[in-house]
């Protein structure tokens, strides 16, 4: 257990506190305001205030844990050691930034706060955010930033004994399409053969043709190929399910439909299985609702997971409709633009709501990248992209953390854009699981 002393103990003090120390660095904490109580305790302690008591492991706080709502703060970027970090600390501290509070400003994503430009869906923008402005994107600074406060403090207590958390993978797909061909109405089939008539696509005539034939199998029915990988690499597999009335953005085959319905009821059994909100819930709770109640039915238990479709959400609006609909678990932290760390954090962590001032009990699971992202936005092919996914894997292993990773059924088809993508996610399970 280690005590910390600080002048006021807010709610900001004590769940980033906890998340560090804790969910990061398996370390019990408590806290005091009380000198007397701190300098009895004969165990490890720090102080978190403006100045130190005496010549104890002292850490100089900014005012950020202090303060209430949000405010347009000056972040100065310096370099510790060959990390970027901010809000410097000054001599006497016995670490150059306050950590706690860069890494509150980090996970609570203040900067969303913030007024901002959003993309053509609503989104935050990665442009938008410090850590790609300032090219930490991609490197999990909370947690390394953690570890290098643990060598610090463990030099200060060298009797004191921390057990290290272990690495894990989570492979998640998402099921915008369960189908690429079979299923579909009558309406959507034939002005689908007739587009593809028209604009010279015969490649997709010939497959839409031999697999309503039943000649070949539908190439986004590989759910079984997916199941078997998940059960001979033994790796943690959710499923994220598309419920959603069709629209524009939402063109899944119909949830009413059995073949669906026996799927779902088919992973649910094998694998976890969450929902994937429909575009248009970003700003309608009720609709929410109704998606998550007609999984609900499908699958015969309680939907306590989530990820946004488009990645489209609004903090902290978002979340405030998750939770209110009993949604335990998100799974929307990333760009779809960029691959990296969102929250700049491979370590799943409570949502901080800075309407309220409160921990809130939804529990975010920052994705580190996406098929999309890799073969849409950065236009790069299967085997450059294995590269980045190494290097992702690399960084979230250094510090112990989790490695999330965000496919779709489609991209695991191997058919038109996606050709060579099912190997790639055969090579990233064995990179994610060495």
């Amino acid at each position: 257990m280690i005590v910390v002393y600080t002048h006021k103990i807010t709610p900001r003090v004590r769940y980033i506190f906890k998340h560090i120390l804790t969910r990061t660095l398996q370390i019990p904490v408590s806290f005091t305001t009380k000198v007397e109580e701190f300098v009895a305790h004969k165990g490890p302690k720090l102080t978190y205030t403006k100045s130190p008591l005496s010549n104890e492991f002292f850490i100089k706080s900014n005012e950020l844990l202090f303060e209430q709502g949000v405010n347009d703060l000056e972040i100065n970027i310096q370099k510790w050691e060959e990390v970027p970090c901010f809000f410097a600390t000054g001599s006497k501290s016995a670490i150059p930034f306050d950590i706690f509070a860069a890494s509150f400003y980090l996970i609570s994503r203040y900067e969303e706060y913030l007024p901002h430009v959003k993309d053509k869906h609503g989104r935050f923008m990665a442009s938008e955010s410090l850590a790609h402005n300032n090219n930490f994107l991609e490197k999990p600074v909370v947690d390394i930033w953690a570890y290098k406060f643990l060598k610090e403090f463990k030099e200060r207590f060298p009797d004191y004994e921390v057990e290290n958390r272990k690495y894990t993978f989570i492979s998640t797909i998402d099921i915008d399409n369960t189908f690429a061909y079979k299923h579909k109405s009558l309406i959507r089939t034939t002005g689908a053969f007739l587009k593809d008539f028209f604009k010279l696509r015969l490649l997709s005539v010939w497959y839409r043709l031999a697999v309503l034939l039943n000649i070949k199998k539908d190439p986004f029915d590989n759910f079984d190929t997916i199941l078997n990988i998940k059960k001979n690499k033994k790796i943690k597999t959710i499923f994220f399910c598309s419920v959603g009335d069709y629209t524009t953005f939402d063109t899944n085959i119909s949830a009413a439909k059995n073949k669906f319905k026996l799927l779902v009821k088919d992973l649910v059994d094998y694998a976890r299985v969450g929902l994937h909100p429909s575009y248009f819930t970003m700003q309608n709770a009720a609709l929410l609702k109704k998606e998550k109640e007609r999984l609900e039915d499908i699958t015969n238990m309680p939907v306590t997971r989530s990820r946004q479709h488009y990645l489209r959400f609004n903090l902290p609006e978002t979340y405030q409709q998750l939770i209110d609909l009993e949604i335990q678990e998100d799974f929307t932290m990333g760009y779809a633009s960029n691959v990296g760390f969102r929250a700049s954090t491979c370590t799943p962590f409570y949502f901080y709501d800075l309407d309220f001032e409160i921990q809130t009990p939804l529990k975010v699971y920052p994705f580190a990248l996406m098929d999309t992202t890799l073969n849409d936005y950065l236009k790069i092919t299967p085997k450059q992209s294995l590269g980045r996914i190494r290097d992702l894997k690399n960084e979230v292993k250094a510090v112990n953390g989790t490695f999330i990773t965000l496919f779709h059924n489609e991209s695991l088809s191997d058919h038109m854009r996606w050709k060579g993508w099912k190997r790639l996610y055969d090579s990233m399970v064995k990179i994610a699981t060495i």
